[in-house]
């Protein structure tokens, strides 16, 4: 009678997890990433038509945005560990939605006074605001960066308290979110886009972002009230020791009878003074850099980083690379969407995996499961090269398309025309190259690369969420802000070389050798993980084996992951 009793009514149990701080997590994060999903969709679209349909502001907004995640990384996650977390998130939360509506308002002046720009000072106001637009949208990008890591580093990692269950569960529904965003957002403001007009389009999503970011600030402190451990962090306890070490010092020597006393007291102020001198406060990015890659090489999960980072370095996704190659192969747009989708439920059946195998075979086992998915998955897409219908031809020299540019026909370095900005005559000779293209003899490569594509989601995703869970929990609470931001940098870094091979070998009869390529820095990834996972398993075999052995209190222990 007592126990049928305990259990709570359905309906309870509804409102119950509709008022939880897991809710509130789940609902701040959907408004954030969609927010997101809108802005970097539309970012790029608006970027290209501002220069007369020309890739030029795209490629430079994205290597300024790569550059200062990979650069900048490490010191914004150690300003996430040094301050408090409610102050990171609503801090971060605020920059980064202001920054996205004030951009979207600089570029609803550039599009409606775009002629009368483009005529005073010669064009300079023009290219003021560009530079502008990409300035504003850098730091929208950095402060979302900061967003990510205090949220999905580390504020899921305390709401779900020492439960590791809850903490896969929690992990899984954030990336589930993630996915359906990564679709249904950038479907809704390109609809607006296409039936209304740029114009509205930047105003909607500033108008959007004004909404969210008012909704987010309150589910931010909703959740915070709802989780007292929130209010607790291991990062500022070093930099409050210091400022109270500061204070004492000061109040010693105001109290100090002694002249001997006192000048001892002196010496360790000006120490004091030394460390938080104009000099030293100058140098401190760049200890803060140097000292957290060193922090992250020194982690017990540094193998497991660095194999997520090298699955990176490939061709093998639904990016602008991929999709330009398949429309090379006579695929179209209604095709290619109906692949995305696809692939979306590919991720979808990703996570729930992961939860699954999680609570059969534990943490680490599951990215050994995963990585062996995906390799096996993408064995289809190797296939692919060497199937009919591949243009792969190693008789074609994979730098051709760059040494014409640089050189043209006659062998001879060219000089650079004056780049002017529109290139409606480019756009129309590419138009006539595809139409005049002869049809593509077989689809069997092409259709064996979007199948080993779609099918490695699964393994990615499991695979990308046993990383994250790894890092949440092996990282120490006072440095989860540090490893997760050189994390993210090493993952832009690998995602810059991707963009430089392909630039190196740009044409379609070189991608069959950019996808080995991928495929090989996607095994070497995995080799990284089984190499950490076989070390965590042996040591954890090691424990069972010597009882009397008991481990290090100060070592993160790896024995729940596995």
């Amino acid at each position: 009678m007592d126990s049928a009793g305990s259990k709570k009514p359905c309906c309870e149990r509804v409102h119950e997890f509709f008022k939880s701080a897991k809710f509130l997590i789940y609902l701040g994060h959907a408004l954030s990433t969609w927010g997101d999903r809108m802005w970097n969709f539309a970012v790029a679209v608006f970027l290209v038509e501002l220069y007369g349909n020309s890739l030029l502001l795209t490629a430079v907004y994205g290597l300024v945005v790569a550059g200062s995640v990979l650069l900048l990384g490490a010191i914004i996650g150690d300003w996430v560990d040094k301050n408090p977390r409610l102050k990171v998130a609503q801090t971060s939360l605020v920059v980064q939605n202001s920054a996205v509506i004030l951009c979207g308002v600089l570029l609803m002046a550039v599009f409606q006074f775009k002629v009368q720009l483009s005529t005073m000072y010669d064009g300079w106001l023009l290219t003021t605001c560009y530079i502008l637009v990409i300035t504003i949208a850098n730091i929208a990008n950095l402060a979302s960066t900061a967003m990510s890591i205090t949220i999905q580093r580390d504020w899921v990692v305390v709401v779900a308290g020492d439960d590791r269950s809850k903490l896969a569960d929690m992990n899984a529904t954030v990336r589930i979110i993630d996915q359906l965003t990564n679709i249904l957002a950038p479907m809704l403001v390109g609809q607006i886009m296409s039936f209304g007009s740029h114009f509205i389009g930047c105003g909607f999503i500033s108008g959007w972002n004004l909404f969210s970011m008012c909704l987010e600030y309150f589910l931010l402190w909703k959740v915070y009230q709802k989780t007292p451990a929130l209010a607790f962090k291991a990062g500022q306890k070093e930099t409050d020791d210091q400022e109270l070490k500061h204070l004492n010092v000061q109040k010693e020597i105001r109290n100090s009878e002694s002249p001997v006393e006192g000048s001892k007291l002196m010496n360790e102020t000006a120490e004091v003074k030394k460390n938080t001198g104009c000099c030293y406060q100058m140098a401190e990015p760049i200890r803060t850099f140097k000292d957290g890659w060193v922090a992250y090489y020194n982690q017990s999960i540094f193998f497991a980083g660095m194999s997520l980072a090298f699955l990176y370095m490939t061709v093998l996704g639904f990016d602008c690379i991929t999709t330009g190659y398949a429309y090379t192969q006579g695929l179209n747009g209604s095709v290619l969407s109906l692949l995305m989708g696809a692939s979306a439920i590919s991720g979808i059946c990703g996570t729930v995996a992961f939860t699954w195998i999680r609570k059969k075979c534990g943490l680490i086992r599951t990215g050994f499961i995963a990585g062996v998915t995906q390799l096996s998955c993408l064995m289809l897409c190797v296939a692919s090269v060497f199937a009919p219908g591949s243009p792969f031809d190693l008789s074609v020299s994979p730098f051709e398309e760059v040494l014409k540019h640089l050189f043209g026909d006659s062998g001879s370095l060219r000089e650079s025309p004056t780049f002017v900005p529109t290139i409606e005559p480019q756009i129309q000779a590419n138009a006539t190259v595809f139409e005049e293209a002869p049809q593509v003899e077989s689809y069997m490569s092409v259709s064996l690369l979007f199948a080993g594509v779609i099918a490695a989601r699964i393994g990615l995703w499991a695979f990308d969420l046993t990383v994250t869970q790894l890092i949440q929990e092996n990282v120490i609470e006072s440095e989860r802000g540090v490893i997760n931001g050189v994390q993210n940098s090493m993952n832009y870094l690998l995602d810059l070389l991707h963009f430089i091979m392909v630039i190196l070998a740009p044409n379609p009869e070189a991608f069959g050798l950019l996808v080995i390529i991928s495929v090989s820095f996607v095994a070497m990834g995995h080799m990284m993980y089984f190499r950490f996972a076989y070390k965590s398993l042996r040591s954890r075999l090691f424990l069972f084996c010597s009882p009397e052995q008991k481990p290090d209190p100060n070592i993160p222990s790896l024995s729940n992951s596995v």
